[in-house]
């Protein structure tokens, strides 16, 4: 079957969550990909479920070891917490 070049335009999380599946599923590029995923839905209606994260994280290249991770994480927490009381109060 012939091929033919296109040009899409994802959200960003969408092109590095096709990034990391590619990388999981060795395959070739996120062009083969998408060409496998809409084969295996246009045969069976069905892509299937993800299975894999890998490459959708970035760690900071100044905390390699995740040492500061847990303050991150509170604080963004945190943030979040006020936001919502915020809203209950209003």
């Amino acid at each position: 079957m012939s091929k033919r070049a296109i040009s899409v335009t994802l959200e960003t999380d969408n092109l590095v969550w096709l990034k990391a599946r590619a990388g999981a599923m060795g395959v070739r590029s996120v062009s083969a990909l998408l060409d496998d995923l809409v084969m295996e839905a246009r045969t069976t209606g069905f892509a299937g479920p993800s299975r894999s994260v890998v490459g959708s994280i970035d760690i900071d290249a100044g905390d390699p070891r995740l040492e500061d991770a847990d303050r991150a994480v509170r604080a963004m927490f945190d943030v979040s917490l006020k936001k919502k009381t915020k809203k209950t109060r209003a």
